[in-house]
């Protein structure tokens, strides 16, 4: 496999595009054998701190912390909400042009649930003649996604919770959307990346805005619906 796509880099952090289908470390369970964590550890040639954690199947933009200071001031950061960030996702169904979603979250069973908010605006919006169940057409939507907090799954949970799972979601959106994906256009992901990550650096004070561009299967898959100008800059 070829490098990791850097976007941004100083002496403190670093920030990656991470691709869809990566982990971002070893875990116990898992038998894979390419994470995100120790590909750049061997790229940049120096030890790496995450600070935060992108899903599996999410692609887009990864910061790591290039000592371990670095790394826990940026994790305050998310902490206190300090942390601006945007993803783009395409949904079942024609989601409504933009809305507030507070609605509490389990992480883990046996544990309290949290609070989580999400915030969504409707960007664009598709047909396809391609009958699913019991309708004669398939409706999608693309969604820019502004997460307020950071619970685990979060965007897609509450995605599934206003009945517009995204598309590619095995654990939590609807089996026969992703499979009229896998068949009509080749996509066997999760629709939803990580474009846009913002906060003030803590060492320099200035504000940083670090992006991802949609990757060329998602680009390709955009134009196909007439989505070239939607969300992509």
């Amino acid at each position: 496999m070829g490098e990791l796509k850097i976007i941004y880099q100083d002496e403190h952090y670093v920030a990656v595009d991470k691709p869809a289908g990566m982990l971002v470390h070893r875990t116990r369970i898992s038998e894979d054998t390419q994470f995100v964590l120790q590909r750049l550890r061997d790229q940049v040639g120096r030890r790496v701190y995450p600070v935060h954690r992108l899903d599996r199947p999410t692609s887009g933009v990864l910061v790591f912390g290039l000592d371990s200071d670095a790394a826990r001031r940026l994790v305050g950061l998310f902490e206190q909400r300090l942390v601006t960030k945007r993803y783009l996702a395409v949904v079942r169904g024609y989601i409504n042009e933009a809305a507030r979603i507070d609605y509490p979250l389990q992480e883990e069973t046996g544990r309290a649930h949290q609070q989580a908010v999400t915030e969504y605006r409707r960007l664009a919006t598709v047909e396809l003649p391609f009958p699913v169940g019991r309708y004669a057409t398939a409706r999608y939507s693309l969604v820019e996604v502004l997460p307020e907090t950071g619970r685990m799954h979060q965007i897609r949970k509450h995605m599934k919770h206003i009945f517009h799972p995204i598309v590619g979601d095995t654990t939590h959106g609807d089996g026969k959307h992703n499979q009229l994906f896998r068949d009509e256009y080749g996509v066997y992901r999760l629709l939803l990346m990580a474009t846009d990550l913002g906060f003030v650096h803590p060492y320099s004070g200035t504000q940083l805005s670090l992006h991802a561009q949609p990757d060329g299967e998602l680009t390709q898959l955009f134009a196909r619906f007439g989505w070239e100008s939607e969300g992509l800059n």
